[in-house]
């Protein structure tokens, strides 16, 4: 196993304000860096780790119980966690992390088919038991389904073009691997493009990565339970890497953090069952330290929120 080193998590664990006898949830476990300092925190409490990864599980599994016994890890998608606590008789919990960046490990393996740094079948499952890859969306979408996916969860201007290459270029044979995904891309793009700091097939990949998995979907899902299942000084910590993920938890917390002023008259107080359940920790995102930027380079877009529930 390689060194792994947990975004944010001097930033996670004082956001949390972790009570040692409290229930804390980490739906997002990965390699447990995060869990890991959950779990240093706990006297008589307890952690409740969830992912769908089988490998992140069992990396997890190991470093957890160096830590403590007290805790437990559930393999499934984070978008079921409710259904899940509520089977094991849990209806509220003291705190809840979502790390939404995709696991190391899962880019550092080649045959995942996450990166396009490496070669590898087009798959991109973080969930292996799923039936959809990235190989099926490439191969069996539209044009049109194609074009919507890069531009909304890649949000590359050369979306319709990459998209319509794709589809004439697998009329001849299936487009089977990341480097010939990534040849595609690198065809259509303009010079002044290719010669841009970054690589040309992010965008692309991040979009197959978000589709495949629907990521944004069980994202909005688990906000909404999360917000739901907080105990009363619960708090909810999520950490977003791109412009998308952060849009939706923003919304989010906004929603239920502040007081509809066109409700109320102007003259009263507002009543009790209309003052908002929750309040934002921070109202300003908080990002990685310069010290984290020098030793952990995928800390640069992490953004953090944070917020508390104040009323039940």
């Amino acid at each position: 196993m390689t060194k792994h080193i947990p975004v944010l998590l001097n930033e996670v664990i004082d956001s949390l304000d972790i009570k040692p006898n409290g229930t804390y949830v980490d739906l997002t476990l990965g390699r447990a860096g995060h869990s890991c300092e959950i779990l240093r925190c706990l006297k008589d409490g307890k952690l409740i780790g969830f992912d769908k990864d089988q490998v992140a599980i069992e990396e997890s599994k190991e470093r957890l119980s160096k830590v403590g016994s007290n805790f437990e890890i559930v393999w499934e998608d984070f978008r079921n966690f409710k259904e899940v606590l509520y089977t094991k008789h849990i209806a509220s919990v003291d705190g809840i992390l979502m790390d939404l960046g995709v696991s190391s490990p899962q880019f550092d393996c080649a045959e995942r088919g996450f990166s396009y740094r490496e070669s590898a079948k087009l798959d991109m499952r973080m969930d292996r038991r799923q039936s959809l890859t990235a190989y099926d969306v490439v191969n069996t979408y539209s044009l049109k389904d194609l074009t919507r996916v890069f531009r909304e969860y890649g949000e590359d201007k050369y979306a319709y073009p990459i998209a319509k290459r794709i589809v004439d270029m697998r009329v001849n044979k299936p487009i089977q691997t990341t480097d010939e995904l990534v040849e595609i891309i690198k065809s259509v793009k303009p010079m002044k493009e290719l010669a841009k700091k970054g690589h040309p097939a992010k965008q692309i990949f991040q979009a197959l990565r978000i589709e495949v998995n629907d990521e944004l979907g069980a994202l909005k899902t688990a906000v909404r339970d999360a917000l739901e299942i907080l105990s009363l000084g619960g708090r909810l910590a999520v950490i977003t890497f791109h412009s998308l993920e952060d849009r939706i938890v923003k919304k989010a917390f906004q929603e239920v953090a502040k007081v509809e002023g066109d409700r109320h008259n102007i003259y009263k107080l507002p009543s009790e069952e209309d003052l908002p359940k929750y309040r934002l920790v921070n109202n300003k995102v908080i990002t990685a330290s310069d010290e984290e930027l020098l030793n952990n380079p995928r800390s640069k877009s992490a953004k953090l929120r944070v917020i508390e529930r104040i009323r039940l």
